[in-house]
């Protein structure tokens, strides 16, 4: 909300409030089952709608994976702010919460889909490797990514965004401290986004792993998975954060809060697919 114009912040504010509301209808009635269901192929699965048959112990795995759901959901919320319609925007998030970001879970994150990249899967995973997503890059920010970038592409700039020669009138948001505050919360709560996708906290009886192509098997212990993501989530923020900071002061001579909380932001998304799996170093 701190990066629009005080004249569209209840708008957004009610847009993403909606956001969570409708995700977790949508995900609760049809994405769990399409995207984790009991009974599935390669694509999709489709048994448990509305977790029927699902047992009480796997309502918090549930709650989870609906907080990923609603994490990818949100990212067009900024993308389009200040210029789409709101009903469009909830039919968006109930489709994106239902069917699409369910398919992107189930292909990457489920034992029956065609990308799983975890031992212990129930298919030879695609070129014998699969796909590493550890906490969601590509299943949660890609997948947003893009339906962010179609929807700005169709709903197409703000008004008075550029002049008639095509160049950039500058749109600051009304308030920098909330940008700074949501940043840092941000922050803070890719702390249980990246550790947290460990699922447990101690070692328990087939614990997934990745296999590489070496045939070494890496992030078996959760313990050792939680601690190493805690660390490679630290620095990569602070790492990104630094760098964009002296990139734009070399650049435009400035220093610039929210190009800085931008680059923060970003680190954190890089390394949310290989948290587990990297050196602190790298």
């Amino acid at each position: 909300a701190g990066s629009v114009r005080t004249k569209n912040v209840r708008n957004v504010l009610l847009k993403n409030v909606c956001d969570a509301m409708v995700t977790s209808i949508a995900f609760y009635v049809f994405g769990y089952a399409f995207a984790y269901g009991n009974s599935a192929n390669l694509f999709i699965g489709h048994s448990n709608f509305a977790l029927s048959g699902v047992d009480v112990a796997d309502y918090i795995f549930f709650f989870f994976q609906w907080s990923f759901c609603a994490t990818a959901v949100t990212i067009v919320s900024g993308c389009v702010c200040e210029r789409i319609s709101f009903y469009a925007y909830l039919t968006y998030s109930f489709l994106v919460s239902a069917l699409v970001f369910p398919v992107a879970a189930h292909w990457i994150w489920s034992g029956d889909g065609w990308l799983y990249g975890f031992q212990g899967g129930e298919r030879t995973p695609l070129f014998g490797q699969g796909a590493v997503d550890f906490a969601g890059c590509t299943v949660v920010h890609i997948v947003g990514g893009w339906a962010g970038l179609m929807g700005s592409i169709l709903v197409g700039p703000r008004i008075g965004r550029f002049d008639s020669n095509g160049n950039v009138i500058p749109m600051p948001g009304h308030s920098a401290t909330l940008c700074g505050l949501g940043a840092f919360i941000l922050w803070f709560g890719w702390f249980g986004f990246n550790p947290g996708s460990a699922l447990a906290a101690s070692p328990v009886e087939d614990t997934p792993g990745v296999v590489l192509s070496s045939g070494v098997l890496v992030a078996a212990n959760p313990t050792n998975t939680l601690q190493r993501c805690a660390v490679n989530t630290l620095l990569a923020a602070a790492t990104a954060g630094l760098t964009t900071l002296g990139v734009i002061r070399i650049r435009d001579r400035i220093n610039d809060l929210l190009a800085c909380l931008n680059g923060m932001l970003a680190g954190c998304v890089s390394i949310t697919s290989a948290c587990a799996v990297v050196e602190p170093y790298a």
